[in-house]
């Protein structure tokens, strides 16, 4: 299942996007709102790679490998939707992740769209959420653009700072797009 939007091509993630994934996550520029920070080797990647993976077949949807419609084999960044928990919370969470390059050219924001647009419509979650760091305006930017609002914090890092938590409802969803 390949799916684009005018600038961006996805797929599912497979076994072999680890050396793309350590790559971009791996990237201290790309880890500068994550206090978790960088990936610290390959073998950490191929652990969170075999977890998405899990989760595709798990739940029929993940993470995505995005590459740019015109050069759809340079991987640029990762993201998508995945069922995570904060503060025993399950909830549909919205992410991604682009290599350092990538910035500042709207492509996060193309991607949130087609991604909440996604999730309700394709896998018809009730609500979709994303944290962010308080220090990440752009990032908050992103959310807000995609029509997610902020809600509240929660302490999703071990010894970290607070994230503020986004979250978009379905039928709020609906009353902005119909």
């Amino acid at each position: 299942m390949q799916l684009t939007t005018s600038r961006l091509h996805l797929r599912p993630v497979n076994t072999s996007d680890a050396d793309n994934l350590f790559r971009i996550y791996g990237d201290p520029a790309t880890n500068t709102f994550n206090p978790a920070g960088p990936y610290p080797d390959i073998d950490y990647a191929r652990d969170v790679l075999a977890r998405w993976l899990k989760h595709w077949e798990d739940y029929g949807f993940g993470n995505w490998a995005i590459s740019l419609k015109d050069d759809p084999e340079r991987i640029i960044g990762f993201g998508g939707l995945t069922i995570r928990t904060y503060a025993d919370i399950p909830v549909n969470n919205l992410g991604y992740r682009f290599s350092f390059e990538s910035w500042g050219k709207g492509l996060a924001t193309e991607f949130a769209n087609f991604a909440v647009s996604y999730g309700f419509n394709k896998l018809k979650m009730p609500e979709i959420s994303a944290a962010v760091r308080a220090n990440h305006l752009a990032s908050q930017k992103v959310l807000t653009n995609a029509g997610l609002r902020y809600v509240r914090d929660i302490h999703d890092v071990k010894k970290a700072p607070a994230s503020m938590l986004f979250t978009l409802t379905h039928t709020e969803w609906d009353k902005k797009s119909g």
